[in-house]
């Protein structure tokens, strides 16, 4: 096999070929096993909503975006609540001043039929967190 075709002369090596394929594989799907996956997740508002309904679905929005998840927010007119978006883009930019500790903005508020949809994404510099598999707490041996 062919190790360095660029070097003067070429350089190449006798391998066993099907041990070098169930190495490249072993290497891919340790590759594989460390990729991770951009996970959208969504949380929906309406124009109407309480103070505590609010909190709720902040609350939400703050743990998928710790879990380092994209949150779609989207603020669902109906009716004649159409005729007042900026109701709507008021309550999504307070959302975003609540989160800032844990995203920032990735699209603003844009309204799309009659839909207002904005994303968040998880902070960068946040180290993403690990989880802890069940029985491995160290503190509880007391």
């Amino acid at each position: 096999m062919e190790v360095a075709s660029d070097a003067r002369p070429p350089v190449c090596r006798l391998m066993d070929y099907g041990k070098y394929k169930y190495e490249q594989s072993v290497r891919s799907r340790e590759a594989r096993k460390k990729q991770t996956r951009t996970v959208i997740k969504e949380v929906k508002f309406r124009p109407k909503i309480d103070v505590h309904d609010y909190a709720v679905k902040m609350r939400r929005a703050v743990e998928f975006l710790d879990d380092g998840d994209k949150v779609k927010v989207t603020m669902m007119f109906r009716g004649r609540e159409i005729t007042h978006p900026d109701l709507g883009e008021k309550i999504l930019r307070q959302l975003s001043r609540d989160v800032k500790d844990h995203g920032e903005i990735e699209s603003g508020p844009k309204l799309e039929g009659r839909n207002m949809m904005m994303q968040l994404a998880p902070l960068r510099n946040r180290p993403s967190p690990t989880k802890e598999e069940p029985g491995s707490e160290s503190d509880s041996e007391e």
